[in-house]
């Protein structure tokens, strides 16, 4: 049955029509948010007072943001976990992955998924894991420890009583930190290991040939032809790792922890919006911290842009 030549579809508009429910829901939810954080970080706002109690305050939000101490112990705790985890990732991830891609055949896809499980797990059923894991008195960490302490060479490398791994500002950075490290090598692993499935297999026969060996072979042929995954997953690293939330968050019961050590920029924002009502400030800090983003981004790709040699 044919349908009335009104109700017809004209090819001329067809595409229009079918990208129209993207193009609409990424208007609502993507565009206009973008654009309201923009004009807000120019507002002062509290949003219990409606719409109408907007006052524009020009750069008043960035000024004080810039002189905010609170913020800029965010960034400087942001950085640490930035680079405390996201640093061992990849230094772990490479060799793994190559290890892997050698010694595995059949067993690689078993191997590769239970590796990157922990990345498809649910934050919240993560950290309440190693909420229990890192509890002073019953976590099984200080109960490893304790055990260790009790042996005579290697008890004097860890403390003899239990660490309080939560309440502690200094060792909560590296709680936090191990736990995304566990989260994310996975990740990095099956990037890598998709890399090295593209390197043709002649290389390493020719090199054999010629008497180089494993370690060479993976200096001069993995590492040159992992180089533009490898760009890839740090520049991945460099903006998860800046806007790092929800670890910390539900460590820290989302108010950063003793003395504000596990509070990250990103939970200093929830905060100043949600806790302080401040939505101005917030959103002139999510500014902020979006050029922070851009410039570490803009370095990566530096660092790993090809020289004049083509190397």
């Amino acid at each position: 049955m044919k349908l009335p030549a009104a109700l017809r579809l004209s090819p001329r508009w067809a595409p229009y029509v079918f990208l129209s429910p993207f193009v609409v829901l990424f208007g609502v939810f993507g565009v206009f948010p973008l654009v309201f954080s923009l004009y807000l970080a120019f507002q002062s706002w509290e949003p219990t007072s409606g719409l109408g109690a907007m006052q524009f305050v020009g750069w008043d939000n960035y000024l004080f943001a810039l002189r905010d101490e609170w913020f800029w112990k965010s960034l400087q705790n942001t950085a640490w976990l930035a680079l405390a985890s996201g640093v061992p990732q990849h230094l772990v991830a490479i060799p793994l992955a190559c290890f892997i891609h050698a010694s595995f055949k059949r067993l690689r896809n078993g191997v590769v998924g239970a590796y990157f499980m922990p990345y498809i797990t649910s934050t919240v059923a993560i950290s309440i894991l190693f909420s229990s894991l890192f509890s002073t008195d019953f976590g099984l960490i200080n109960v490893g420890l304790q055990a260790i302490a009790e042996l005579p060479l290697l008890g004097r490398l860890v403390p003899g009583t239990a660490v309080d791994w939560l309440g502690d500002p200094d060792h909560i950075k590296p709680a936090i930190a191990l736990i995304v490290f566990w989260r994310y090598v996975g990740f990095n692993v099956v990037l890598y290991l998709a890399a090295l499935q593209t390197i043709p297999k002649d290389l390493y026969e020719a090199a054999t040939m010629d008497g180089a060996g494993r370690l060479q072979q993976f200096f001069f042929i993995t590492l040159p032809s992992l180089k533009p995954m490898i760009f890839f997953g740090v520049t991945l690293s460099v903006i998860g790792g800046l806007q790092l939330f929800e670890e910390p968050f539900i460590l820290t019961g989302g108010r950063g922890g003793s003395d504000q050590s596990g509070m990250t920029t990103a939970i200093y924002l929830y905060r100043m919006a949600f806790d302080f009502n401040d939505f101005g400030a917030a959103s002139a800090m999510s500014w902020l911290l979006f050029v922070v983003v851009a410039l570490l981004t803009w370095l990566t790709n530096r660092a790993f842009k090809p020289n004049r040699s083509g190397a």
